[in-house]
């Protein structure tokens, strides 16, 4: 029966570890489909991974176990899917946007790749981003990455092949990676009065999210990491 128990235990404590293995694995095949200028696949592979990436530390907290080594396996898968797969997607994008295609200007998106990487080690160090983040959230940046190629398979109006455009964006959004912005988080902590200032802002976020989405469609994913922006400076402003 202690046996059994023990067991049990393991199980439990590994259950957001397989989570985030799994986001890792998400991130890999991401990569693979870049490399085959598959960026439609690689980008939605981005998402599942965003999906797995937010459900690893739900579950930590539901089944309340959290370990070192699983905080560090996390921001290692974390910088495979949300580092250096959107640094591919966005390398190959310029790549194929550009007519020289023996042009070196493609390598400026690693850029991502490399704030990402800071911003990760960063934020492993920093213990006032438990509840709220200082600076755009990997995942959030390689989003609006992943959604580009997708956005253009889909919607023949909204093409984003102009290098100019995809380089301007990796520059921006990279600095926003490193930013001494203050931005919300959709966690929501134990005990936490729904009514208050900032669980409001999370509740028009995510109402206007859906909305968006069902009108929009993939078209409108740039526009809710923009949104996103705009409510954490509003939520800034009124504090």
């Amino acid at each position: 029966m202690a046996y059994y128990c023990k067991f049990m235990d393991s199980i439990k404590r590994n259950i957001p570890n397989l989570i985030t293995l799994g986001n890792l694995f998400c991130g890999l095949v991401a990569i693979v489909f870049s490399l085959n200028n598959n960026l439609y696949f690689a980008g939605t592979f981005i998402f599942f991974g965003a999906i797995l990436d937010f459900f690893d530390g739900l579950s930590a907290r539901l089944l309340k176990v959290s370990s070192e080594t699983g905080k560090q396996l996390d921001s290692m898968a974390d910088m495979v899917t949300f580092g250096v797969a959107p640094g591919m997607i966005m390398f190959q994008m310029i790549k194929l946007s550009n007519i020289d295609e023996n042009s070196y200007i493609a390598y400026i998106g690693f850029i991502i790749t490399i704030f990402s990487a800071i911003r990760l080690a960063k934020f492993n160090l920093d213990t006032k981003q438990t509840s709220s983040f200082i600076g755009l959230p990997t995942p959030a940046a390689a989003i609006f990455i992943a959604s580009l190629p997708i956005i253009s398979k889909y919607n023949i109006t909204i093409q984003f092949n102009d290098s100019k455009f995809l380089i301007v964006t990796s520059v921006i959004l990279s600095l926003l990676l490193l930013a001494k912005l203050p931005l919300f988080s959709l966690k929501i902590k134990k005990g936490e009065d729904w009514k208050n200032k900032e669980n409001i802002i999370r509740i028009i976020f995510l109402i206007s999210c859906v909305i968006l989405l069902f009108v929009f469609e993939f078209a409108v994913i740039p526009f809710i990491v923009i949104l996103y922006i705009f409510l954490s400076i509003l939520n800034n402003l009124i504090k």
